[in-house]
């Protein structure tokens, strides 16, 4: 039976053409990586050729022509002094600099993109390290990561120095030299856990700052972490026999650290994320429009070349060599592939259109008003069935695509949602459920959290069945933490 599943399953496999294929994984790719797809596949095949690019030759071909009859006139003609007016207006008398003394004038400073190793890198120089606990330094210094933290094990560093730099040394040179480390700006870095950093931090700050009483957050991250961690602040009072307010202060000076020291130097150089939406939804006299966002999708066609090249080979009744077939295969090849991909973009846009727009017909309601209560639950399969299309196809066209509108920018898949019933039978949409979650969490008391239990008994009284076990999943969905982790003091 295993071998016949095996071959059911080779068969299944043989139907899929390279075109489905091909289209397959271009309808997973999002806007902003097709534009580099069709690049790459401009580059690679020369059969294929960018309209644009093809106008943009044709008109420098026209300047170059025109300078050419330009430098065959006679030069008698005319004279470039012509052209330029003898009572031409300077140009510093046409900028206007309309700010005076007493104006304020706000300028964005941009920062250089110089990152915490290269801190570390440039404050070794003022330590005083021999030659091979310089090369130390610098090893530890690159295998930190991006906040900070020192994740290899000291053993295995002994080890890559041994190989690669042929140095011998011990775990206990290592260490010392990391204890260096650790004196240098961010303040933090160089930790091998989330303990360490703090303490480091509170270290640094009891020796700038003596007459502040940091005694008790030290002593707290240092005896009772686990606890702190866990918000068990019962234990921690009652083990350290403080009261509560000696115990908010010390956990107040804790939050004001810095857990990831090496992401503190990302704050001050400037960096934008920019979403490309691959739907724009409007709305135009309350009804809906969609349109594609194709902006840098450029028009594609054949080579006339290639094309020309086939054309002539077949007019051509002369017998042909071996070469020459084989170059002839080859141009056949490069342009079936071109029309394959050309065939595959158009397949594309139209697969997205006709799925997006299936998509806002059936949260119709939602896109008008923005308001998510209003959301139909909506699965893969219920748009697979209007526009036709296996849900695999559904499922490619959601991932990784975003659809602006008037209320914001979304991830498409986040519209889709299960269903679940209301003591009425009424059918609503989970992400509904989700929301009046989150907003019970947003307002309620932070010294007692409401337990899974209670948002349990909220949600029965608002009319939604709902067990306790799926409330506890849908927090985790929304990255909630358990009640006894929210709790503040």
């Amino acid at each position: 039976m295993g071998k016949q599943g095996l071959v059911q399953k080779m068969a299944l496999q043989h139907q899929l053409s390279p075109q489905q294929i091909l289209l397959m994984k271009l309808l997973q790719v999002p806007t902003m990586a097709l534009e580099q797809r069709i690049k790459q596949e401009l580059e690679e095949n020369p059969a294929l050729e960018d309209t644009g690019d093809i106008e943009d030759e044709m008109s420098e071909n026209k300047e170059e022509e025109f300078e050419n009859e330009l430098d065959d006139k006679d030069g008698d003609e005319f004279d470039l002094n012509d052209y330029i007016d003898d009572d031409e207006i300077p140009s510093y008398k046409l900028q206007a600099n309309n700010y005076s003394r007493d104006d304020e004038r706000k300028e964005i400073p941009y920062a250089s993109g110089t990152t915490f190793h290269d801190l570390l890198m440039s404050q070794l120089g003022l330590r005083r390290l021999n030659e091979k606990q310089m090369v130390i330094a610098k090893t530890i210094i690159g295998n930190l990561d991006e906040s900070g933290y020192l994740q290899r094990d000291l053993n295995a560093m002994v080890d890559d120095l041994a190989f690669t730099q042929n140095i011998t040394t011990t775990s206990n040179d290592i260490l010392e030299v990391l204890r260096i480390i650790q004196e240098l700006d961010p303040v933090g870095v160089g930790a091998r856990n989330l303990k360490e950093c703090l303490l480091i931090q509170l270290k640094r700050k009891n020796q700038e700052y003596p007459l502040r009483d940091l005694e008790m957050p030290i002593l707290i991250v240092e005896r009772y972490f686990n606890e702190f961690t866990k918000k068990h602040y019962e234990k921690i009072l009652k083990k350290a026999k403080i009261d509560g307010t000696q115990l908010k202060n010390a956990i107040e000076e804790i939050l004001k650290l810095n857990p990831k020291p090496g992401n503190s130097m990302n704050e001050t150089v400037k960096t934008n994320q920019y979403i490309s939406s691959d739907f724009i939804i409007t709305i135009n006299d309350d009804k809906l429009e969609l349109t594609l966002n194709s902006r840098n999708t450029p028009e594609l066609r054949l080579s006339r070349t290639y094309s020309e090249m086939i054309s002539d080979y077949a007019a051509n009744k002369k017998k042909k060599s071996s070469q020459q077939k084989e170059a002839m295969l080859f141009v056949k090849r490069k342009i079936d592939s071109a029309k394959w991909f050309i065939d595959a973009i158009r397949q594309r846009q139209n697969t997205l259109f006709i799925t997006m727009e299936a998509i806002m017909n059936y949260q119709k309601d939602y896109f008008l008003t923005g308001d998510e209560t209003k959301l139909r639950p909506m699965i893969l399969k219920d748009i697979a069935e209007i526009v036709n299309l296996d849900i695999s196809t559904i499922s490619r066209v959601a991932n990784s695509k975003y659809v602006q509108t008037v209320y914001g920018t979304f991830l498409l898949k986040s519209f889709f949602s299960e269903s679940m019933q209301t003591k009425s039978g009424e059918e609503v949409s989970t992400r509904q459920i989700k929301k009046i979650l989150q907003d019970c969490i947003e307002i309620e008391d932070k010294i007692k959290p409401l337990t899974d239990e209670q948002l349990t008994k909220i949600l029965m009284d608002k009319d939604y069945n709902i067990a306790r076990r799926t409330v506890a999943k849908y927090r985790e969905q929304l990255n909630i933490p358990v009640a006894r982790l929210r709790k503040e003091l």
